[in-house]
């Protein structure tokens, strides 16, 4: 992996040429939906970003993001909602247009994208849609130079800031970037402006590697009053505490809105219905999840989930029990959107710690 710097005053000339041959999104800093407050006073940032496609938005209002943006990756790969049609009849390469450059993404998305690649890719067969979109894409992540008050990434050992799973890298200096070039793909992108990047020298390598281990530190204290148990107990605590009065009592707040599993990095379930065009119908796939009353809904009416907090209850043993089962990992990535978007005030790390404390510290 070769590590290069380029200077801030040539960074819109670097934007510029990935938006060449890509649909290049960037991400943009908006004023937050969300008021969630600590509650160990830890003065956080409460700004959001999203990303935004590069033609569209002023340069004046382009920014590196300091952590995650508000939609999580799997929004460019698996879209909310589409005709399946095209699996059949797919339009020539050149009508599709520019395939997507990512420039904003973090390492929980990363890490996400391997739970998304298992369920689309790695099955008997895999999504036409989403393989092509995901080996077309080009994936430009950024490090995460702060946090937010819900992100909690470093409880899972997942470090604010990527080491795989990307083209290109790029981490804030002081004044310039430092552009990790990952893959062929992202070598590729850069051609025609290598005369703007020089060599990274060992002491902003150095540099870079002092910040990150700062930012490492600040979210661990950060994330110590929360108590949140360790990845190696995730799936012992959930097993046990399957029979928990916590799933009851949390639930008492939902309001079946279905915003965490929507905003949710590493879900992927998805309904398929027929709906009627002209000349018949066509078969179209909506994201769904397991909050939702009729997700398991059978046929004959019987529903093995029907009350909301065996579907809360259930939405925890896949990301922590069948997924660590077949992956080896859990299919939660720490990027607490879900914390943001409820507003019931439902939290996973509240959830995971209640979990732990009832099977492994004994009550008074």
């Amino acid at each position: 992996m070769d590590t290069l710097f380029l200077k801030n005053e040539d960074i819109f000339k670097f934007y510029d040429r990935i938006a060449s041959d890509y649909e290049l999104y960037l991400p943009v800093r908006v004023a937050s939906p969300f008021r969630i407050k600590c509650e160990h006073d830890f003065n956080l940032p409460s700004e959001d970003y999203t990303l935004k496609k590069y033609s569209e938005i002023k340069k004046e209002d382009v920014v590196f993001s300091e952590y995650r943006a508000i939609e999580p990756a799997r929004t460019f790969f698996a879209h909310f909602k589409e005709d399946l049609c095209g699996y059949f009849s797919e339009p020539p390469k050149s009508v599709k247009g520019k395939p997507a450059a990512i420039c904003g993404i973090k390492n929980c998305d990363i890490f996400a994208l391997k739970v998304m690649d298992y369920v689309f890719l790695q099955g008997v067969d895999a999504d036409p849609l989403y393989k092509e979109r995901r080996e077309d894409a080009l994936i430009i992540s950024g490090d995460c130079t702060s946090y937010k008050e819900s992100c909690f990434c470093r409880a899972f050992d997942i470090n604010p800031h990527a080491a795989t799973g990307f083209d290109l890298n790029l981490s804030p200096t002081g004044n310039g970037f430092l552009a990790d070039v990952a893959t062929s793909k992202g070598s590729k992108a850069i051609d025609g402006i290598r005369k703007l990047f020089t060599p990274a020298t060992f002491g902003q390598i150095s540099g870079r590697s002092a910040k990150r281990e700062t930012v490492i530190k600040r979210m661990e204290e950060h994330l110590l009053p929360h108590k949140i148990p360790k990845k190696e107990t995730l799936k012992d605590i959930v097993n046990s505490g399957f029979n928990s009065p916590v799933w009851q009592e949390q639930m008492k707040t939902c309001v079946e809105c279905g915003g965490c599993i929507f905003i949710c990095d590493t879900c992927h379930c998805f309904l398929l219905s027929d709906e009627p065009v002209e000349t018949g119908a066509k078969k179209v796939r909506s994201w769904d999840g397991c909050l939702l009353k009729n997700f398991s809904r059978v046929a004959g009416g019987a529903n093995p989930l029907r009350m909301r907090y065996m579907r809360l209850r259930n939405r925890y043993m896949k990301k922590f029990d069948f997924f660590i089962d077949n992956l080896g990992f859990q299919a939660c990535c720490g990027c607490g959107r879900c914390i943001d978007v409820c507003p019931g005030k439902i939290d996973i790390r509240y959830i995971l710690k209640r979990l732990y404390e009832e099977k492994y510290i004994p009550a008074a």
